[in-house]
């Protein structure tokens, strides 16, 4: 027999999942959670296997009482105190019984992260959709706005999966940043680009072999402004971003690069009044279908905006 399926969502919030270790001192599957997680006072953890939100791998609660048991597996719901709502909407562009194609907007999350958990691309598509089994194909950064291909039956997740595993999703961004002046710019951007040794946040770039790969154009020049079009070859972790900074050409409204500022002041709340928004658009995607074997083509209704000068 197969692996029983994970629960259902609540509200548009999928179940974590943790594993037991097969060998540990905890007597009961509490004290393994406040073991686990210390962040989460035991408090909460009572509360949550009281309302029936810490799960089996047959998805029935589990009794505050229940005994620790090493192999196994245990599903729960995360609880978010005090989430900020985004005000800005999303838009389905496409959808079939093989995927959904979403618009995001800036500042919107693709997954539940750090405190949103219902303040999510992929919750809010639940929610409006009731599809359980929804899941993203691949992720952009939350300040990042434009498409995201999901995925709508499990069974098909691998499939496409691979497609970008093996770069065969061509993706095109455009950004906002300052206009280069001077010796034109390359038409593709080398690097290599690691984990920063100063945070886990940033990515930086290093000198060795080429590990990332960037088409870059110029697309419209407005005073000391221009709009550029980035096409990723490869896929590392704020690829783009880290490309720009290192041209000498931050991405308008980046508050990560080129400087990092304090983490405590990326956590803050933010003034969606008068918040700028990073100005990169995930602009359009084109894949061949697994399916039809027809090539098919995306493209996001937003647009970036030149700042007043």
């Amino acid at each position: 027999m197969g692996a029983a399926p994970p629960p259902p969502s609540k509200d548009g919030v999928g179940a974590s999942s943790v594993a037991l270790p097969g060998r540990g001192t905890w007597s009961t599957v509490l004290d393994f959670l406040c073991d686990r997680f210390p962040e989460i006072p035991r408090a909460e953890w009572v509360a949550r296997m009281s309302d029936g939100l810490v799960l089996d791998e047959n998805a029935q609660a589990v009794p505050l009482i229940a005994a620790y048991r090493g192999h196994a597996k245990l599903y729960y719901y995360r609880a978010v105190d005090h989430e900020p709502v985004i005000p800005f909407v999303e838009q389905v562009l496409y959808q079939d019984e093989h995927v959904v194609v979403a618009d995001k907007p800036h500042f919107l999350p693709v997954t539940p992260v750090g405190q949103y958990a219902r303040e999510t691309l992929l919750s809010r598509l639940k929610r409006r959709l009731g599809l359980q089994h929804l899941s993203p194909a691949h992720r952009i950064d939350k300040e990042t706005a434009g498409l995201v291909l999901f995925t709508v039956q499990p069974s098909e997740r691998a499939l496409y999966h691979a497609l970008f595993r093996r770069r065969e999703v061509s993706k095109c961004y455009e950004a906002i940043a300052p206009l280069h002046r001077g010796q034109p710019l390359p038409s593709r951007v080398l690097s290599r680009i690691v984990q920063s040794p100063r945070s886990f946040m940033q990515m930086c770039e290093v000198s060795g072999e080429a590990n990332a790969e960037t088409a870059l154009e110029l697309l419209e020049e407005q005073g000391s402004w221009a709009r550029y079009q980035l096409r990723p070859i490869t896929g590392k972790r704020h690829q783009l971003r880290v490309q720009m900074a290192g041209l000498g050409l931050p991405i308008r409204g980046d508050r990560i690069y080129p400087v990092l500022q304090a983490e405590s002041s990326l956590n803050q709340v933010v003034d969606w009044s008068h918040e700028v928004p990073l100005q990169l658009l995930a602009k359009g995607l084109s894949f061949q279908c697994p399916f039809s074997g027809q090539r098919l083509r995306y493209e996001s209704r937003q647009v970036l905006r030149f700042p007043a000068e």
